[in-house]
């Protein structure tokens, strides 16, 4: 009796561990940075701790959020979706500080986390009507993460489409059914894909018309979009106040970016576009701050005012993290081999058709910027060839990139960046200007990168 005890919950433990790391959530956004991740052992325990507290009836949750995929491989594709209690995230979930780690396992004292995790399970069919089913598996979410949860569906045939849903464990609960696409194989005779770019979408500047246009004709295969997917501004600095964000303020906490990006996914056109396209996405500066560069923004530059009187209270380290968890935790993409907290660039073989290249050329390793009072400083230094918009590493990488792609003879590079590569010509009073923020300014800090694309 006691063996046949001892092997059940064993069972039932190995199966519990799965579907905590079948989450991908969990994990930190650097695969060399596990710290940045959440400890499924504490959260386990927690939950042991807590047995006697009562868990979500599935008729308390919901998919509060549709669904989402993205970052298509020729095999394997992200699925993301969150199934929670209520549509706004908890308030009482707020990152660290003080003389505690930038993001400490330790939460208990400062998170009021759930006491168990909620159990969804996934399928993924290779047709419409939903008979055939190529993938399944189960996977857990908790407050800590939010209540999101993304997975990755594998053993998947290139550049084909499929349906995937969700659905609570042991309920008739569903989430609304998503469409995604996998990436044609690296040699893969590929004569036409289709692309949907976005950038710059600021809530309240206006309605997003432009995805939801592109779901109504359905005219393409996959979605990037280059950066700045959410503002971090509070409202009325840019936009109407029709379009009104929450929170209402400028965000800085993990709370303010959870929430930020929860409330533009409560809009129609957007959910309809990540329901129905794989995205590849890639952040510009807002997603943590204007005018974002390695070492601060236009607007919190770790001065002693940022944390004196009415100042934010955070340093700049604090603010990307912030925005970094939430990001990875709310949007379909990858962990990559990082080498540090802040890499999301990375790239995509399309077929033999093009290699798609997502940059960063904000926060990784970019040297200072334009932060709107040193213009004439930087205007000063602006051919200075110690400069850099990418940083060393990143650099090295792109220009492998491109070689790389020249040599397996892909027809394209498809470059995604998040400012211009060169001046749009002259102002009509006949002079030259140069955006602070771009290329233009850079060029003498990449000399191999530009004559690569040249050749």
């Amino acid at each position: 009796m006691y063996t046949a005890t001892l092997l059940s919950l064993l069972a039932l433990s190995t199966g519990t561990w799965a579907s905590y790391n079948a989450n991908l959530n969990y994990r930190s956004p650097s695969t060399r940075h596990t710290r940045m991740g959440i400890d499924v052992d504490s959260v386990h325990r927690r939950s042991l701790a807590k047995r006697d507290k009562p868990r979500f009836h599935p008729s308390q949750l919901n998919f509060t959020h549709g669904v989402a995929s993205g970052d298509p491989y020729a095999d394997s594709v992200i699925l993301w979706t969150r199934v929670a209690p209520s549509l706004e995230s908890d308030m009482s979930e707020v990152t660290v500080s003080g003389t505690v780690g930038l993001y400490s396992h330790n939460t208990e004292p400062y998170i009021k986390a759930s006491a168990h995790p909620i159990c969804v399970d996934y399928r993924v069919y290779e047709d419409k009507e939903r008979h055939q089913v190529v993938d399944k598996g189960r996977a857990y979410t908790t407050s800590d993460i939010d209540y999101t949860l993304k997975v990755e569906a594998t053993g998947l045939k290139p550049f084909t489409t499929y349906w995937y849903q969700f659905q609570i464990c042991n309920s008739n609960i569903t989430s609304p059914i998503g469409r995604t696409k996998t990436a044609p194989g690296p040699d893969d005779a590929t004569e036409e894909i289709k692309l949907a770019v976005y950038s710059c979408s600021n809530y309240p500047s206006g309605y997003f018309n432009a995805y939801g246009n592109v779901v109504r004709k359905d005219s393409v295969d996959y979605v990037l979009h280059l950066g700045d997917y959410i503002y971090e501004t509070r409202n009325g600095i840019v936009g109407t106040e029709e379009r009104a964000v929450l929170p209402e303020r400028d965000i800085f906490t993990l709370y303010d970016y959870r929430s930020r990006l929860g409330f533009y996914r409560t809009d129609l056109d957007l959910v309809a576009s990540h329901q129905n396209f794989a995205w590849i996405p890639v952040w510009d500066d807002h997603e943590i701050a204007d005018n974002g560069y390695r070492d601060g923004f236009s607007h919190l530059n770790n001065t002693e005012e940022s944390f004196r009187n009415d100042g934010p209270h955070v340093s700049v380290d604090q603010r990307k993290m912030n925005a970094v968890r939430a990001y990875f935790e709310w949007m379909p993409l990858r962990q990559v081999d990082m080498d540090d907290g802040l890499r999301i660039w990375r790239s995509f073989k399309m077929g033999n058709l093009f290699d798609l290249i997502m940059l960063d050329t904000r926060h990784y390793d970019r040297s200072i910027t334009d932060l709107y009072w040193n213009t004439e400083y930087i205007e000063e230094i602006q051919n200075d060839a110690g400069r850099t918009l990418m940083g060393g590493r990143q650099e090295t990488w792109f220009e492998k990139q491109l070689t790389a792609s020249n040599a397996r003879r892909a027809k394209w590079r498809i470059i995604g960046s998040q400012v211009r590569f060169a001046r749009l010509g002259k102002e009509t009073n006949g002079k030259v200007t140069y955006n602070m923020d771009a290329w233009e300014v850079n060029v003498l800090c990449y000399p191999e990168a530009f004559k690569l694309l040249i050749e």
